[in-house]
């Protein structure tokens, strides 16, 4: 099993490629090409893209290991190491041009679904920013070369708390009711519309917590690695609504139960 120093490394300077295509395509003009789910759930010809650049630089390093990719699905490997990679995480973000979007990649071991996976390696970089949010486990969560750390309690003021809205419609009515219950310990909701920075930033203590259901394994593998590795707490996978959506909570410890419960039904 390799280092996940090693893991981390090969995600960073990868990350950082991917990223910088990302950001060159965006600049010449985005194309969308699909949708996924529903009609605003899109995908540009640079998802496809980026996707297929990070999957090439993986198999040429690591040829062993497995991929889980939004775009192009998964492939087993043999090494007991599999990368779950979002090529542009915040894709509608991306599309209208608002500088919040990013390249996400992790590497796992075990079985490869969440709350069964353990995560080595995590690397979140938002290319319009240049931010780069990275951890290893057991060696903490970075930007850069800034050691992070959760906000251990909100303030009296109440938690500033990030989440996030699926693309179908008929579910809009249970994500509002959702928001309504966690209102009165929130200071305020925000919506960034990319779920790798939402826990990012609340790695980064910018954000108090984070919930939303409806992610897939793409959307929170490194992530979540980095509110672990910053002190916070994750968890909420085992709790499906009626359209099959899991939950996922990521906060500092004085709030996460207190979220989770009222984030629950």
């Amino acid at each position: 099993m390799p280092h996940p120093r090693d893991l981390h490394d090969l995600a960073v300077a990868i990350a950082r490629d991917a990223g910088e295509l990302a950001r060159v395509r965006r600049a010449e003009g985005v194309a969308i090409t699909a949708t996924k789910s529903a009609l605003a759930d899109i995908v540009t010809e640079a998802d496809r893209e980026v996707e297929a650049f990070i999957r090439a630089r993986l198999a040429e390093e690591r040829p062993l290991d497995g991929f889980l990719g939004e775009e192009s699905g998964v492939e087993g490997g043999t090494s007991g190491v599999t990368w779950i990679v979002d090529p542009i995480d915040g894709t509608v973000n991306y599309a209208y041009g608002i500088p919040a979007y990013a390249v996400s990649i992790a590497a796992v071991t075990g079985d490869p679904r969440p709350g069964h996976w353990d995560a080595q390696a995590g690397v979140v970089f938002n290319p319009a920013s240049g931010e780069l949010f990275h951890a290893v486990r057991g060696e903490g969560a970075w930007l850069g070369d800034e050691r992070l750390a959760v906000v251990p309690e909100p303030s009296p003021a109440g938690a500033l708390i990030a989440t996030g809205f699926g693309y179908n419609p008929a579910t809009h009515p249970g994500d509002i009711a959702r928001v309504a219950r966690v209102m009165p310990i929130a200071r305020d909701v925000r919506r960034v519309g990319a779920a790798s920075l939402d826990l990012a930033f609340v790695a980064a203590g910018r954000f108090d917590a984070y919930f939303e259901r409806g992610l897939q394994p793409w959307d929170h593998a490194a992530g979540a690695l980095l509110v672990e590795e910053a002190g916070g707490l994750v968890g909420g996978y085992d709790n499906v609504d009626e359209f099959g959506r899991a939950l996922l909570v990521a906060a500092g410890p004085g709030v996460f139960e207190t979220l989770r419960d009222l984030a629950t039904p």
